[in-house]
């Protein structure tokens, strides 16, 4: 009787050591569970990109992702003290770099550049007849815009950019309107639609400018600085903790009319997770060029 209960013990421990080694094998062949966290800001082009992202991710290296909306502020903050995994949204070097990426960039990663071309800056339609920041000024335009400049999230770089370009034309009365990205286009869409007079903050890449006929106004004081990069950050020590991620985010990049494509879809009813997986599954060899060893 005890020989049997010897044996039993050790056939049950013997099964408790396999399954076991099976459950590691799930998580990615022995290491720690394949779990990763993306930061991204509620930008229409960050939600786009980091779905993606998100997608091969899981489809392609086997993670589990966990995205994280953030503010600018807290989303570099959270790379810099490795809350979160990385990010593909750093809109450098105007838009994002004095302010929040220059005081943490000694503790991230820069893995360079993602997305190149990319712009900011005040948006009208093409129908109105100013052309300059500077024309906000005139009485009647001043007047037919309700001194009211609609923009997104508070604390997002390009509302901080705002109003200094508030303070450097001399917009005496001007209102920045806080929002949302999601609030701004609707204003837009609603009074193109009308076609009333507008100004919005605004950004290439972007749906809208495929959607309406926009013009960005000229900004002779180069307040929001010329074309921009969007860039990949990671927190330090993510080349050691997941290689394949690392490698991926390395390599990931495309153009401004790639990206334009997937927040096309999604601003036409698409989910976000729909939208990006029908991106990567059509393009099958770029994917396999950013997963490859």
């Amino acid at each position: 009787m005890k020989k049997m209960m010897v044996v039993m013990l050790a056939v049950l421990m013997m099964g408790a050591l396999a399954l076991s080694g099976c459950s590691s094998n799930n998580k990615g062949g022995g290491d720690k569970d394949k779990k990763i966290k993306l930061a991204y800001v509620a930008w229409d082009s960050e939600i786009a990109s980091t779905n993606v992202v998100k997608e091969v991710l899981e489809s392609k290296l086997g993670y589990d992702v966990e995205m994280v909306q953030l503010d600018a502020g807290p989303m570099y903050s959270a790379i810099a003290d490795g809350s979160a995994d990385g990010m593909v949204a750093a809109w450098l070097p105007s838009t994002h770099g004095e302010l929040y990426y220059n005081p943490i960039k000694d503790k991230v990663e820069d893995l360079g550049v993602n997305l190149d071309g990319t712009k900011v800056g005040l948006v009208v339609p093409s129908y109105m007849d100013i052309t300059s920041i500077e024309d906000l000024n005139n009485a009647d335009a001043a007047k037919a815009l309700d001194h009211t400049i609609t923009g997104i999230e508070p604390g997002a770089g390009i509302m901080t950019t705002t109003e200094t370009a508030i303070d450097a034309y001399a917009l005496k009365d001007w209102t920045l309107q806080e929002s949302s990205s999601a609030a701004m286009t609707k204003v837009l869409k609603d009074k193109y639609a009308a076609k009333e007079p507008v100004v919005v903050t605004g950004w290439t890449p972007h749906w809208m400018f495929a959607d309406m006929d926009l013009k960005y106004l000229e900004d002779p004081k180069n307040v929001y600085g010329g074309a921009e990069q969007i860039h990949t950050l990671v927190r330090k020590g993510l080349k050691e903790d997941m290689p394949d991620a690392y490698n991926f985010l390395d390599k990931f990049n495309w153009t401004p009319d790639e990206m334009a494509a997937v927040m096309v879809d999604i601003s036409g009813g698409m989910s976000e997770e729909e939208a990006a997986k029908k991106w990567v599954e059509a393009n099958a060899n770029k994917v396999d060029e950013w997963i490859a060893e």
